[in-house]
């Protein structure tokens, strides 16, 4: 059974590369907080219902008659990155990352990638467990 073929899984995977790449964009924000105009910038945030869009995890109805109109497939995209466009702090040089405020966004990305872990560690016990009561 390939696990990045079922809908949970897949969504799990995503989540998880979209944590990883928010985790390099603060690191960046963080490294060049010094940077004179810098600008902070940060992923898009995660929706759960974009990823059900995308080709892989997408849910389509299944087409039973030749009246029937199948759905369209999205192309599939990177996580996009905004920049903060009215930061709370500025430095005089231009700079507008605010180490604290970065820091508790790396904390907060930490934390949902525990748990995130947690959740996919819960599913594969599920289906190891249905896989030994056979």
């Amino acid at each position: 059974m390939d696990f990045n073929d079922t809908t949970l899984f897949a969504a799990v995977k995503s989540k998880l590369s979209w944590l990883s790449q928010r985790q390099e964009v603060l690191s960046q924000n963080i490294a060049n907080a010094d940077t004179p105009r810098y600008t902070a910038s940060d992923l898009k945030p995660f929706k759960f219902k974009e990823i059900l869009r995308q080709e892989k995890i997408q849910l389509n109805m299944d087409v039973t008659s030749a009246a029937h109109q199948p759905g369209r497939r999205k192309r599939i995209r990177d996580f996009a990155e905004q920049r903060e466009r009215h930061p709370y702090e500025t430095a005089p040089n231009g700079n507008s990352v605010v180490i604290e405020e970065q820091m508790a966004k790396v904390n907060e990305t930490h934390t949902k990638h525990r748990l995130v872990t947690q959740l996919y560690k819960k599913h594969l016990s599920m289906v190891a467990m249905a896989v030994k009561s056979r």
